[in-house]
């Protein structure tokens, strides 16, 4: 059986190309059964091993009690060790995350870090068959699209998983086999969180339904991976064409052969789902102006694009404004251009201040007849919504003297009569 394993992951290894004889493999080990029979199993292949351990210190004395399991283990097996201590909790509420997520992140991170310290040419985790059917399952229930149901991925970057060719079952026959003591940990006996609801209930269930429940669903994640490779690079080909400076040509991606399954793939990885994604798809034949919102970005329906940017809690921040005064005489010479406004001093009464525009402001257009409304301009002028939002007037009073990049107030002008002028300019 153990001959039959070290074959199997060898065979894995080899087809999947995850790496070479020669490698320096840093292996993650939290001294569960998996991680355990990983590096027994690298090092009964041949490859030099590191360990790395995390200790994220959210199980009490369990979290104690495999860190000591881990040194000796290491010890025994000659084996350099790694331990970190993160404190995992306040990561999470710091960065506004779910535990898991804050360890996944802190686990990762360092790992990189260790393997370039280390000089590891790759990261060995221990995911194995039944990880990747849970995962399928969970990103199935959660609606991730069709790159939600490949599985969990043999190589990722520097990350490896030389095990995606066992199961649990054969993991831990392994060890039994040769003899080798595994710490368990208890969460991993609790339906309290979705992975192991699908591990303790859901799979088991299915399984009394289709005794080959696991292996059916591993062979069509196999299937799906081959085909998100042609879907992938259609949906590269159709992005390139509908997206222009970070934003969607509306009219070209209804062009597309399926516009629902371009825009999923565009809006879905910026945290936009579900009944959200309906919405913005709805959007776009109304009217301009509406907004959707996720974690961290915006969409904008305007016109015939959606404008995508990040979010940002920081207020729009005030352009920075250079101002100088000189005599009007006759060698004087105007500048020209949108980023300098020239101003008759006298006609200036009160201090000058910058705020955003609001609705309603109108001033009267250099070069125009009649007042005109600042929103009615910036429409002419065809700045999208958001460039909008983020527009600065220069007022003197409460009257507007400058559109800040755009044009200056008639009443403001410099004439024939005028004995001063004051440059403003516009410093990018």
């Amino acid at each position: 059986m153990s001959h039959l394993v070290l074959a199997k992951v060898a065979q894995h290894i080899r087809i999947k190309e995850l790496c070479v004889p020669d490698d320096k493999v840093l292996v993650a080990l939290s001294g569960g059964a998996d991680s355990v029979a990983l590096l027994r199993i690298m090092l009964e292949l041949g490859y030099k091993c590191e360990a790395a351990h995390c200790n994220f210190h959210l199980r009490g004395e369990e979290s104690e009690r495999d860190e000591v399991f881990v040194r000796h283990l290491c010890n025994a097996l000659s084996v350099p060790l790694h331990v970190e201590h993160f404190r995992t909790t306040e990561e999470a509420n710091r960065l506004h995350i779910s535990i898991e997520m804050a360890a996944r992140r802190l686990r990762y991170e360092w790992f990189e870090k260790l393997r370039c310290s280390c000089n590891a040419a790759v990261i060995a985790v221990a995911h194995h068959k039944d990880d990747s059917v849970e995962t399928l399952l969970i990103n199935l229930m959660r609606g991730t699209g069709i790159n939600g149901l490949r599985g969990i991925p043999p190589k990722n970057g520097y990350v490896i998983r030389p095990l995606l060719c066992l199961d649990r079952e054969e993991i831990v026959q392994y060890l039994s086999i040769i003899g080798q003591p595994y710490v368990t940990d208890s969460t991993n006996l609790k339906d309290e969180y979705v992975r192991n609801k699908i591990r303790l209930n859901l799979l088991p269930l299915m399984e009394t339904i289709i005794p080959s429940a696991r292996e059916n669903i591993l062979n069509t994640a196999s299937h799906i991976d081959e085909a998100a490779l042609l879907y992938n690079q259609k949906i590269d080909e159709a992005r390139r064409r509908v997206m222009s400076d970070g934003h969607v040509d509306i009219n070209v991606l209804l062009r597309e052969t399926s516009p629902d399954a371009v825009l999923f793939e565009i809006l879905y990885p910026l945290g936009f789902r579900g009944a959200q994604l309906d919405d913005i798809r709805r959007a776009l034949d109304s009217q301009s102006g509406k907004t959707f919102y996720s974690k961290e970005w915006q969409v904008v329906k305007d016109r015939d694009r959606l404008l995508i940017e990040p979010l940002t809690d920081d207020a729009p921040q005030p352009p920075v404004l250079q101002m100088e005064e000189y005599d009007y005489v006759p060698s004087f010479v105007l500048a020209r251009g949108k980023n300098t406004a020239c101003l008759d001093v006298d006609k200036l009464t009160h201090p000058l201040t910058l705020r955003l525009w609001k609705q309603g402001d109108s001033f009267v257009p250099l070069g125009m007849r009649g007042r005109k409304k600042v929103s009615d301009y910036l429409t002419d002028c065809k700045l999208s919504l958001l460039q909008k939002r983020r527009q600065w007037v220069l007022c003197c009073g409460e009257d507007i003297v400058w559109l800040v990049g755009e044009r200056i107030d008639q009443h403001f002008s410099v004439t024939p009569a005028t004995r001063r002028v004051l440059m403003v300019s516009l410093k990018e």
